[in-house]
């Protein structure tokens, strides 16, 4: 059964994180209907805390979406869907210009209910991006036990609780230098671990050296740990080496198969690529958070950019309106 919402709204938004959240506030509150549709797989439903987040440090990220939504959900003009978005379409001019959008863009959108919930259908003049990312964390056999607790990837966010402690950092990706000297700020006795990949510069590994930071080139097999937690990484070639926690560096990949096959421009690492506005490469089609570069941020900061686009794509909507075109000369 679909539950087809009769008057066309305003934004639809993709995803109920603390972006998607903050500028669905925003948006009620400059007096727009708007819909979230979220698919309850936020991706740091494995951390048990979150940090730097003002007012709320330590707080889970469950609890934080939890208090947005009844915020959100407090105003008169806001909808809350539990559904998977399966489809987003562009209205044509004409179907747009009939159900009362004076631009002549809108879409219409389709989510698939989850927990019991109906499938969902809006006529939406815009629609807001903030899916997040799905994570591929580096193919080791136990690395999901720890991930969440001895293991993070947001340095920012879990730094500070790692700070004086023997650390890993995995990962193959080209930015592992970067996020090396990132964790010096935390611990000295840091092993950057490239599982067998060429992504460290032998210059930058000299650099590394002379601040007390050893990379590890060899493969790795598995990280290893008690029930008390990690213990170390163990190398195919059985060498354990003792390490309590860490960093890796996932790869992210960007959820938007429900835009079918509408073209959208993406950057080298596969995230969204938006304008000032925090418009897409198609028109009427934002996108803030995680999905955008230079991709996963704090919470607090996916939250700020969330309210600050929200603003930009309100005025898109009052310019269009008034057909006096997009931005300021």
């Amino acid at each position: 059964m679909t539950a087809v919402e009769q008057l066309p709204i305003g934004v639809a938004i993709i995803g109920g994180g603390p972006a998607g959240l903050s500028a669905g506030l925003q948006l009620v509150r400059a007096n727009r209907r708007i819909a979230i549709l979220d698919s309850n797989r936020p991706r740091h439903s494995a951390t048990l805390q979150s940090h730097g987040f003002l007012t709320r440090d330590g707080a889970p990220p469950l609890e934080l979406r939890k208090l947005g939504r009844e915020e959100f959900e407090a105003y008169p003009t806001a909808t809350f869907a539990q559904a998977m978005t399966r489809e987003i379409t562009p209205l044509s001019e004409a179907e747009a210009l009939a159900v009362g959008f004076p631009d002549g863009i809108g879409f219409r959108v389709r989510g698939t209910g989850i927990r019991g919930a109906a499938d969902v259908e809006f006529v939406s003049r815009r629609v807001l991006i903030a899916a997040g990312l799905t994570e591929e964390l580096p193919a080791l056999p136990t690395i999901r036990a720890y991930y969440g607790t001895a293991l993070h990837s947001c340095v920012e966010c879990d730094g500070f609780e790692k700070t004086d402690k023997p650390l890993v950092l995995i990962g193959e990706t080209s930015d592992l230098f970067a996020r090396a000297l990132l964790i010096s700020r935390f611990s000295s006795d840091l092993i950057v671990f490239t599982n067998g990949a060429d992504t460290i510069r032998p210059e930058q590994e000299e650099q590394l050296a002379r601040i007390g930071i050893h990379v590890e080139r060899r493969a790795i097999d598995d990280v290893v740990g008690e029930r008390a937690g990690m213990t170390g990484v163990r190398l195919v070639d059985g060498t354990v080496i003792p390490r309590v926690g860490g960093f890796i560096r996932p790869r992210w990949h960007a959820p938007v198969e429900f835009l079918d096959a509408q073209s959208v421009e993406r950057d080298d690492w596969g995230l969204i690529t938006v304008s000032d506005q925090g418009e897409t490469s198609i028109r009427g089609v934002y996108a803030v958070g995680d999905i955008v570069p230079p991709g996963p941020q704090q919470l607090i900061i996916a939250a700020g950019n969330g309210a600050r686009v929200a603003a930009r794509l309100n005025m898109d909507m009052i310019r269009g309106a008034l057909g006096v075109g997009q931005i300021d000369d």
